[in-house]
């Protein structure tokens, strides 16, 4: 791994950064192809607005990608996670106005490749509900690191999550889609999880496979009826799924067609 802090080569973080204290911040992480972050202006609108809604000032945003770009070009293919703190504050959570964001730039190679179609399964741990949170990409993640926490078959690829009303939300690190027919379902992300990139993505072409789309909140039954489904990241893409787990039940798919021709239209970008 290689990283840099603040535009300079480094790996060492101050123990007064409130990123490390209170996960004060927020991160992208993002997809190296061809020597190029893909859709990084994706990842860059998301992190403003995340920044404007934390009230962090944001680093400006031609050095961040003039920066970006210069690092990624080190890679043909990785991973290339961006962290933003709020910066350097005194202990307490009280803000002093006078903070300066730190910004951490990691290059990663990518990981093993995801078998596909996926097996996955839904989790005990439940998202907490916070209208002022959900959406954004914090360095809060707590809730992702124990519900992954929860398996070690290495053939289960991702977990789902569902809030404390039991409507599945999302899956640990991905986004949900489910198809019945001609629509295109995925779960709101309006009171917890995250809105990923790809998950905006998929939204923009949805109209272009004359699909209609809907945003819902499902449950383990809605799941289901579903003629196929599939799970986004912005490093892995688009992942169809086989197989969902729920302690002896299982759900099991054999449709994978809107799933295929996103992954041909993504191979494009």
């Amino acid at each position: 791994m290689s990283s840099w802090i603040n535009g300079r080569a480094g790996d060492t973080i101050l123990i007064k950064d409130r990123g490390l204290n209170y996960g004060d911040g927020a991160f992208e992480t993002m997809r190296i192809r061809r020597r190029a972050v893909r859709f990084l202006d994706y990842h860059l609108e998301r992190l403003a607005d995340t920044c404007r809604r934390l009230e962090i000032t944001a680093p400006n945003r031609a050095r961040l990608h003039h920066e970006i770009t210069e690092i990624a070009a080190l890679r043909a293919e990785g991973v290339l996670k961006l962290i933003i703190t709020r910066g350097i504050g005194k202990r307490g959570y009280r803000l002093s106005g006078r903070e300066r964001c730190t910004r951490v730039i990691s290059l990663h190679p990518l990981s093993r490749a995801v078998a596909r179609p996926a097996r996955v399964r839904l989790c005990a741990m439940r998202l907490g509900i916070n209208e002022t949170l959900a959406g954004l990409k914090t360095l809060n993640r707590l809730e992702s690191v124990l519900a992954r926490a929860e398996w070690t078959d290495s053939r289960i690829w991702e977990g789902l999550m569902r809030d404390t009303d039991d409507n599945i939300v999302c899956g640990t690190m991905s986004n949900l889609f489910m198809r019945r027919g001609s629509r295109l379902i995925t779960p709101k992300v309006d009171r917890c999880g995250i809105a990923g990139v790809m998950r905006r993505w998929v939204l923009e072409q949805a109209s272009g496979l004359e699909l209609t789309v809907t945003e819902g909140r499902p449950r383990w039954a809605d799941l289901a009826e579903a003629d196929e489904i599939f799970m986004t990241n912005a490093v892995v893409g688009i992942v169809p799924i086989a197989v969902i787990q729920h302690g002896r039940a299982r759900i099991r798919l054999a449709q994978w067609n809107t799933a295929n021709e996103l992954c041909t239209l993504l191979e494009k970008q």
